[in-house]
């Protein structure tokens, strides 16, 4: 009699097969809005004409205030927090190696800052915002940020809604750990309600943003028929779509108009960083991910010479 072969149980070899991750991500909020992106020329052409005209007179006014600093040091006007940290933030943000001793006139003889400053929330919100640009071993503005947020906290809820709105604001987000395009745009809509306001500046500000608000809307069109054109979406449909997402990571590295090709390609690098995280949780095995990972890391000992 032949004998049997015997076969084992095909339950068994399926349930030895790793189950695939899918996580069934949800698609993008925004559709195709930004790949048929078409720039308005005329209008883009319009607001880079009217700024260069504005950015002689905002540029004469700003030299005022640069030399109008070393007034401040100098004890003149030693009365106004408001301006000397107004000052010291802006120039210091901008690469100026202002000096912080010019807090110094606004302590008492006890070597504490007077708090008479309490009395006037804008003079402190402007100490607490420039406390932020601090650098080791800047010991007063240590104590700045530490009194400053203390007694904001404690006054909010005392404060008129215009007042309020900018000190809850500044507690949660102040304006240096916050992302410039994004703050600059809160900062026009809380300016414009400012009595003291100048128009010069705030219609320079509106020009600014809706000009560079066109030309990251370019961009963003640019990076994201760059996805559908690699079809991403059938060749790798476990991956997010998350281009606009990523988009917005590169912005906050390279904010300034001049650095439009950093932030595309930056852009790009993040979305296939995104892809590989997605491949990684949403979609390869154990099985899979080991040799891939192995060649990944061969990839870079081979290559590592040529980062150096």
């Amino acid at each position: 009699m032949a004998s049997t072969a015997v076969h084992g149980n095909p339950m068994n070899c399926l349930l030895s097969v790793t189950p695939r991750p899918l996580a069934n991500f949800d698609p993008s909020l925004w559709g195709d809005r930004f790949s048929s992106f078409d720039l308005d020329n005329q209008a883009y052409e319009l607001y880079s004409k009217e700024i260069e005209v504005l950015k002689e007179e905002v540029r004469s006014l700003l030299e005022q205030i640069f030399h109008s600093h070393a007034r401040l040091e100098n004890n003149e006007d030693c009365n106004d927090l408001f301006t000397a940290a107004v000052h010291f933030r802006v120039f210091r943000q901008h690469g100026h190696n202002i000096s912080c001793d010019v807090f110094n006139k606004f302590k008492d003889n006890n070597g504490k800052f007077n708090e008479n400053l309490t009395r006037d929330v804008m003079r402190m919100l402007s100490l607490y915002e420039a406390a932020h640009l601090r650098i080791q071993g800047e010991d007063i503005l240590d104590e700045a940020l530490a009194f400053t947020t203390a007694h904001l906290e404690s006054m909010v809820t005392k404060l008129n809604p215009f007042l309020a709105k900018q000190v809850m604001h500044a507690l949660k987000q102040p304006l240096h750990k916050g992302l410039p395009r994004s703050e600059a745009r809160h900062y026009i809509s809380v300016y414009e309600e400012d009595t003291s306001k100048n128009d010069l500046l705030l219609k320079l500000a509106k020009l600014d943003f809706n000009l560079v608000q066109l030309m990251h809307k370019q961009e963003l069109c640019h990076v994201s028929r760059w996805w559908k054109e690699l079809d991403f979406e059938s060749r790798l449909p476990y991956s997010r779509n998350r281009v606009v997402e990523c988009y917005f990571w590169a912005m906050t590295a390279y904010f300034e108009p001049c650095y439009s090709l950093g932030r595309i390609i930056l852009a790009k690098i993040i979305v296939m960083a995104s892809i590989l995280d997605d491949t990684y949780d949403a979609y390869g095995t154990i099985e899979e991910l080991e040799p891939f990972t192995d060649a990944v890391q061969r990839y870079n000992n081979a290559n590592s010479k040529f980062l150096f």
